[in-house]
């Protein structure tokens, strides 16, 4: 394979617009275009504009596509009815997370997967060959689309300046093909930034076109192009998880406070349900560490790695993502916590930061919610 990142349909864009480019999962990407701050305000305030082509799509059709997935992953996607979608995850035969995922039912018979960028090879090897005797084809989409994203409390207004399609009536975690200015597109209510939005699934050729749409649209809505930099602090604001930081093949579902996505009860086996099952009765009668966000008043900043000490000095957990956190004007983290001190207002923790303790407050995920 070429050491050479990939790029988007959008690249001559970014570089147009004098983004700070970056090596992201093997593809080029804008990490930001100029302030990261204003970025992630313009989407918590106003609306942002994203390109998340660099996502990996992967199609799963035929008369058993269903059954495929929910012997595949730890969902239900059975019971997901079309033009609807799901969180959901793909585990191994131990239960460690190989990817979060978000599956989008678009006829009965057709899924679409969007894996992580990283992660995308193995999620399609994974799919195919738990697919062996199932009537399901599963296809390496990730050429045939491109991927944007309009994130903000204004995303509705700009995107209905654009499209005939009833936004008022998409739901959350939900889809519908529509034309967007003119092109065709598949719209779905979601995002990964705490706030409402769209993420726009089109033709690579068309990309272009609907970002210039875009931005022409959100000009008097203050948009501004978004990059990978004010992602994270947007969807760590969120309490949203990372792959590679608080969701890892050493990690499950249950380890990750998200349980709920496990489906134990649907029909037949699926793979890693033993190990998940076990893992479940963990959780309730012996927790390992439990993922808590941390926040402090001190300026130095937690990040991804570092221990988290009680106050005799041992470790009690470690840091899985910290920012500065623009909304609420403080440093926040993420962090695995030992159970015995995960509990919100648990006093006495601190992060070690370059060997000096810094003291944080325990508190309940997420940082921030908005206010609908």
């Amino acid at each position: 394979m070429s050491d050479t990142p990939r790029v988007t349909a959008l690249d001559a864009v970014h570089r147009a617009l004098g983004a700070t480019m970056t090596d992201f999962a093997g593809w080029s990407m804008p990490l930001r275009y100029g302030s990261e701050r204003a970025e992630h305000q313009a989407v918590r305030t106003g609306v942002g504009l994203f390109d998340l082509s660099h996502m990996g799509e992967i199609t799963v059709r035929g008369a058993d596509a269903a059954a495929l997935l929910d012997h595949a992953l730890v969902g239900r996607l059975s019971a997901v009815r079309p033009g609807r979608a799901r969180y959901t995850m793909i585990c191994a035969a131990d239960g460690g997370i190989l990817d979060d995922l978000i599956v989008y039912r678009l006829a009965d018979d057709t899924f679409l997967v969007v894996a992580n960028a990283a992660n995308a090879e193995r999620v399609l090897a994974a799919l195919r060959e738990r697919g062996a005797g199932f009537a399901a084809e599963v296809r390496d989409d990730r050429d045939a689309y491109a991927l944007l994203a309009v994130q903000g409390p204004a995303a509705a207004g700009v995107l209905a300046r654009l499209t005939d399609a009833e936004l008022s009536g998409l739901r959350y975690y939900a889809s519908l093909p529509a034309t967007v200015a003119g092109r065709s597109v598949l719209i779905a209510r979601t995002g990964y930034t705490g706030e409402d939005g769209f993420e726009l699934f089109c033709a690579p050729a068309d990309a272009e076109p609907l970002w210039a749409a875009l931005a022409e649209a959100g000009a008097g809505d203050g948009l501004v192009p978004c990059g990978l930099s004010c992602r994270d602090t947007l969807r760590l604001e969120a309490g949203m998880p990372l792959y590679g930081h608080e969701l890892t093949e050493r990690t499950t579902p249950f380890d990750a406070g998200l349980g709920r996505v496990v489906k134990f009860d649907k029909p037949g086996d699926f793979v890693g349900r033993a190990a998940l099952e076990r893992a479940a009765e963990r959780a309730v009668s012996d927790p390992p560490r439990v993922l808590v966000g941390l926040v402090t008043d001190e300026r130095r900043v937690p990040r991804a790695g570092y221990p988290v000490v009680d106050a005799t000095g041992a470790v009690i957990g470690e840091v899985t993502s910290g920012a500065p956190s623009p909304t609420l004007g403080r440093p926040i983290a993420m962090a695995y916590l030992d159970a015995a001190h995960a509990e919100p207002g648990t006093a006495g923790v601190a992060v070690d930061i370059r060997g000096t303790a810094v003291p944080h407050s325990v508190v309940a995920l997420p940082f921030y919610r908005r206010q609908d």
